[in-house]
């Protein structure tokens, strides 16, 4: 028998499952919160240090006053005694003073890892996933590679089709033409155009600087070993992207990547693309062949690399 309504307990694990998803962002300004309450407490604890080591100056004062009165049966090892429970007694009440500040440190100090936690786990598990996607998508298609060869990959790939135009040359026969679907470009691909501050009205002028901006990152990609799509994308003036900063490319030795950065300026088969190589269009759409995400690899592939370097 359910004496609690089922509407209450799933709006209970709905609100708890929210509280959950931003448990990172309350931590994280809890944490905050409390960094500014503990220099504030700990700010008014040192106005109120000064009255506490007075009064310990005063009754150390008073036991050396004391011990000078030769009338009185108060000897050095009473003295000392005395000086040190003062101390103690000192001690203490610093303590007490402090408390609430290292207390509120301390808890705000532990939210904000516990954030910093959270937020590394889920990042660990979604490039763990994406790596697990993007292996699983290379498997099927180099399945598909095998059994229909690459250029039915390539149609179920990019959605290749054959198209009879008019011959410009001749207008009174057609030619076949091959031409990509609307999927064709992948999620990482950007457009080259009017908007990127390095274009020009040019279309020589595109195309020389694309060839250079492919060599640099190709040098790059040879020389650190590694390169994210995001550093790409600032080179060539364009916005950055979440996927940009965990997808890139990576040097291996043993074929598990293409060692190499393509902008698909001169491997695509888009009608665009051959105008602006042709020097016909000043705009084209880049689509880049990253190697997925390299977070997980860069210290697998770092080692395989200085291991064989070193033999």
């Amino acid at each position: 028998m359910n004496l609690v309504p089922a509407a209450i307990t799933t709006k209970i694990a709905r609100n708890t499952l929210l509280l959950q998803k931003n448990s990172p962002g309350i931590l994280f300004g809890a944490g905050v919160v409390g960094v500014v309450g503990s220099t504030v407490l700990a700010c008014r604890a040192t106005l109120k240090m000064d009255a506490v080591l007075e009064e310990a100056q005063a009754k150390i004062k008073l036991t050396e006053e004391t011990l000078s009165d030769h009338t009185l049966p108060y000897v050095p090892s009473d003295q000392k005694h005395d000086i040190r429970v003062i101390r103690i007694q000192t001690g203490v009440k610093i303590v007490k003073l402090y408390a609430p500040a290292i207390v509120v440190g301390g808890l705000s100090i532990a939210a904000l890892t516990s954030s910093h936690r959270i937020l590394s786990t889920r990042n660990a598990a979604l490039t763990a996933a994406y790596a697990a996607l993007e292996k699983g998508f290379e498997q099927y298609r180099a399945r598909v590679v095998e059994k229909y060869g690459e250029d039915q990959d390539q149609q179920f790939r990019y959605g290749t089709r054959q198209v009879e135009v008019v011959d410009p040359d001749d207008h009174r026969k057609k030619k076949t033409l091959t031409r990509v679907g609307p999927e064709a470009a992948s999620v990482y691909a950007r457009f080259f155009d009017q908007l990127c501050q390095d274009w020009s009205p040019d279309p020589e002028f595109n195309k020389i600087f694309l060839k250079c901006q492919q060599n640099w990152a190709n040098d790059m990609l040879r020389a650190r070993g590694h390169l994210f799509l995001n550093e790409v994308y600032d080179h060539l003036g364009l916005p950055r992207s979440k996927a940009g900063s965990v997808v890139g490319w990576l040097l291996s030795k043993n074929g598990e990547t293409d060692n190499y950065v393509s902008f698909g300026i001169f491997e695509g088969q888009d009608q665009q693309i051959r105008d602006f190589v042709n020097g016909h269009e000043g705009s084209v759409l880049l689509d880049f062949n990253v190697d997925g995400p390299i977070w997980n690899q860069i210290e697998e592939i770092g080692e395989e690399l200085s291991w064989q370097q070193g033999h």
